[in-house]
């Protein structure tokens, strides 16, 4: 029998051999087995002629890949024998611009590991019912500027869950949503990225238990002009463990996240509609969290791009640590902001700080208004973007205290 079996199941009844073993055993349905060895090419053949609703389960070892792999079926399952069981390794991969690029509905990917892979990891397009579950992906040498950038990669997608998954050394974001709706990120840990966790040009998120930790950037909610789908709103930040991510910032040269400050907690860009509370926030090297708008970054050549932070309601974490070297170019308007107002010193970045770019045509508007409350003896610096002239920061909450309505819960 050659190495590399694979075994039709229809509706619970093998076609081939089964044993204790079995990658399809338990599965009702029609089930394809790979076991340790299977090739590429039967793996994509499987992927290719998979019944809509089947499984196809990866068995215990390594499995390695020149190419990448594509599955555009609905309503397939993919499984492992546990995320340090079974793993998917691209490091010898020469073809593709992702390691798996799956394109159907309802899609579910368990109990698996994915590592080296030269681009994105695991990118889903487009599809409606994203279920990623104890996944983990790695990139194995540590940061690397050369690492795949996003890990798992729902882009432009509805009803997405993803939990229980780790994700280690993506060159951008380890776990991002992006142009999505209705999302559940939860119970995850994301390390040693650039960006933990990102949220990018979508709606109704719930970014919930998370452990963020030893990235650039913890949790990034951000809007970018000239997208597909823009001015994403409606998402909630809560019960996460946010703390010392440090990483040096290895993200490739032109890269939006290679402007993230080493050693930041929480940063929203031109966010919108965002509800931030019940985190633990600690030891971030330039700053616990960060609102700003588009402004520093330049003018966006898109006239239907909202560039403000709109509608931010920080509320009951507990921050903590000393943040005094912050980087970057937010760095820098800090620098130059804490140095106006504290030419004597001590050099402290406070723990929440606010750009203070706001469209004055919407001045004054209270459903605009960025509400922070309830942070403990949390600090706060309002830099009163653009830093012309005479020194204008702030370190004022009084303008801050108010609340907004409680975003719901995503349900997908």
């Amino acid at each position: 029998m050659r190495r590399a079996e694979i075994i039709f199941v229809f509706l619970g009844t093998s076609l081939g051999a089964c044993s204790s073993e079995d990658p399809c055993e338990g599965v009702s349905g029609t089930c394809v087995a790979l076991t340790e060895g299977a090739s590429a090419e039967e793996v994509q053949t499987a992927m290719i002629e998979i019944a809509p609703g089947g499984t196809l389960a990866f068995g215990e070892g390594t499995f390695s890949f020149e190419v990448d792999l594509s599955l555009d079926v609905d309503g397939v399952t993919i499984r492992g024998a546990g995320q340090d069981k079974t793993t998917l390794s691209f490091a010898r991969q020469t073809t593709g611009a992702q390691g798996i690029l799956v394109t159907g509905d309802a899609f579910t990917i368990q109990d698996i590991g994915i590592e080296d892979s030269p681009g994105d990891a695991l990118k889903i397009l487009g599809g409606d019912g994203v279920t990623i579950q104890r996944v983990r992906v790695e990139w194995t040498a540590g940061p690397k500027e050369t690492n795949g950038a996003y890990g798992l990669y729902p882009v432009q997608c509805k009803n997405v869950l993803i939990e229980d998954s780790i994700v280690e050394g993506a060159s951008d974001a380890g776990i991002y949503v992006g142009q999505s709706e209705r999302i559940v990120v939860r119970n995850n840990v994301a390390r040693n990225n650039v960006a933990g966790i990102e949220i990018e040009n979508s709606s109704q998120a719930d970014v919930t238990g998370n452990t963020a930790t030893a990235n650039t950037g913890g949790v990034l909610v951000f809007n970018l002009p000239g997208l597909q789908v823009e001015n994403g709103h409606g998402t909630r930040v809560y019960a996460n463990e946010i703390f010392e991510n440090n990483t040096p910032n290895f993200a490739p040269v032109g890269n939006i996240v290679g402007s993230v400050p080493t050693g930041t907690g929480i940063a929203l860009l031109a966010a919108h509609g965002v509800e931030i509370f019940d985190n633990q926030i600690r030891d971030h090297l330039s700053i616990n969290i960060g609102i700003i708008s588009y402004a520093p970054i330049g003018v966006p050549n898109d006239p239907s791009y909202d560039m403000y932070s709109t509608a931010i309601h920080i509320h009951d974490n507990r921050l903590s640590g000393t943040s005094d070297t912050p980087t970057g170019r937010l760095g820098a308007l800090l620098i130059s902001a804490l140095s106006e107002l504290m030419p004597n010193g001590p050099f402290i970045v406070p723990d929440l700080v606010w750009d203070g770019a706001i469209d004055a045509a919407r001045a004054g508007s209270a459903a605009d208004r960025i509400c922070i409350h309830d942070n403990g003896d949390a600090d706060y610096i309002n830099l009163e973007w653009p830093l012309t002239g005479a020194p204008k920061a702030t370190r004022d909450l009084a303008p801050h205290a108010c609340s907004h309505a409680a975003l719901p819960a995503v349900q997908l």
